[in-house]
């Protein structure tokens, strides 16, 4: 089986590592690829300058709070561009604002998680999105 490719859009290294952790656990292979600000996504995903072979994600998990470009700019940027607009994009922030939400979702993301505080929880939100997005849900061919 080939394995699934997960682009994390996230700058808090606790999170970071939470999301890491949480995504180890499974029989899914994963590869997880770590972008910490939004324009370096948008290189990410264009393949430009040190990503020219990058290989493109199966899944995103964006973050809201970027520096550079924030989520909101990075979806929009996703969302508009042809080659790259069917990869589905979770927007998984601290963010609970009902104004996040519906940019959001104008923007055409795939699903909005707020993030939960607590370790614990964190962990089995991320296990959720695991277990939904790559168990369940059929995912567009590369």
């Amino acid at each position: 089986m080939e394995s699934i490719v997960i682009l994390l859009i996230e700058d808090n290294e606790g999170d970071i590592l939470l999301t890491r952790e949480a995504l180890g656990y499974g029989s899914i292979r994963k590869e997880i690829s770590v972008v910490k600000d939004g324009w370096e996504a948008i290189q990410f995903l264009e393949k430009k300058g040190a990503y020219k072979n990058a290989i493109m994600p199966d899944l995103i998990l964006l973050d809201i709070n970027l520096p550079k470009l924030n989520g909101h700019e990075v979806l929009a940027r996703i969302k508009s561009n042809p080659q790259i607009q069917h990869i589905p994009v979770i927007m998984l922030t601290t963010s609970s604002a009902e104004s996040d939400i519906l940019k959001s979702y104008q923007n055409h993301v795939n699903c909005f998680i707020t993030k939960p505080i607590e370790a614990d929880n964190f962990l089995e939100t991320v296990a959720a999105i695991e277990e939904f997005w790559l168990s369940m849900v059929q995912l567009p061919k590369k």
